[in-house]
């Protein structure tokens, strides 16, 4: 597989919900802070998008898609200058799933939005992976993400049999849609999705992903990268935002709460299997990146489940 899509592997989405919002007139609405991945379409009119903690608002004009993948705290408005009122205070979620709300009347900007939950307990350190925005404006970019929320929320309004795989598969198609068009936006961003943009970081992220118990040096994955050592290894910092044995750990540690989720494989094993020849040292990596041993990981999933 291809990192995108390693990446993406481990993220399960569940738990869909997908509503329509008919608003008239001016508006203003909070959002608390969501787990998972909460997605809008702007079938007409438009609408301002100001999340907590980023430095400016998105403008969403009819045809627009926006995807946001951290949590944040969040505000959809028609007037930057309004007070918003909680959502809560509409009482959406009264409404069933797939249905559309009207709200002061309709017919100044309506909007679809869809909401699901994902699997695992290191769904966090993934998104962090990722930006917390995803904009999509040209036509072309926004079509395949518009034609899967739409039958996302006809499976949810009219359920019929297979529509939870058909849901999940939707869900996973517009994540994976919405992230390829954001990397073919071009530009010197920071960060590991755009550095898989970059034709040389591309080779060595595509290297270390496809063979992560290989015992990679710098210098072996300087020169699949096509650069010297040194150029490697300031541009992978600089493009990625971590220097590169560091990503590789990283994108081990990922692979290894994955195992320990999903398989009864002992510790020992897991570490062998990411080219750890011993225990401690993979224990010790691996709480140092996720913040608890990999048993009390295993067992903290064992009890959630």
């Amino acid at each position: 597989m291809d990192p995108l899509s390693d990446v993406l592997s481990l993220l399960r989405p569940h738990t869909y919900t997908v509503r329509g919002f008919d608003h008239g007139g001016a508006f203003s609405v909070r959002f608390p802070q969501h787990a998972g991945v909460k997605c809008y379409m702007v079938v007409s009119g438009e609408l301002w998008l100001v999340v907590d903690g980023e430095p400016a608002p998105v403008h969403a004009q009819a045809g627009d898609c926006l995807l946001l993948l951290r949590g944040m705290p969040f505000t959809l408005t028609s007037d930057l200058a309004l007070p918003p009122v909680s959502v809560a205070s509409l009482n959406i979620e009264q409404t069933r799933n797939g249905d559309i709300s009207t709200i002061d009347g309709g017919g100044a900007c309506f909007t679809v939005g869809g909401h699901f939950l994902i699997e695992g307990h290191h769904a966090d350190v993934l998104f962090g992976l990722l930006p917390p925005i995803v904009h999509l404006r040209s036509e072309a970019d926004r079509a395949a993400l518009r034609w899967a929320l739409e039958h996302l929320m006809h499976e949810l309004r009219f359920p019929q049999p297979g529509s939870v795989l058909i849901a999940q598969q939707l869900a996973y198609s517009m994540l994976v849609q919405a992230l390829r068009l954001h990397l073919s936006d071009g530009g010197e961003r920071v960060g590991w999705l755009f550095a898989l943009a970059d034709p040389q970081l591309g080779r060595a992220l595509h290297a270390m992903h496809e063979a992560p118990a290989h015992p990679w040096t710098l210098h072996e994955l300087a020169r699949v990268a096509g650069m010297s050592r040194s150029s490697f290894a300031e541009k992978f910092r600089r493009r990625v935002g971590k220097p590169a044995m560091e990503y590789l750990i990283y994108w081990r540690m990922l692979r290894a709460a994955d195992l320990l989720a999903t398989t009864a494989d002992p510790v020992g094993a897991i570490a062998l299997a990411l080219g750890y020849e011993s225990e401690s040292a993979f224990s010790a990596a691996f709480k140092r990146v996720l913040g608890r041993s990999p048993r009390q990981y295993a067992r903290g999933h064992a009890q959630a489940g």
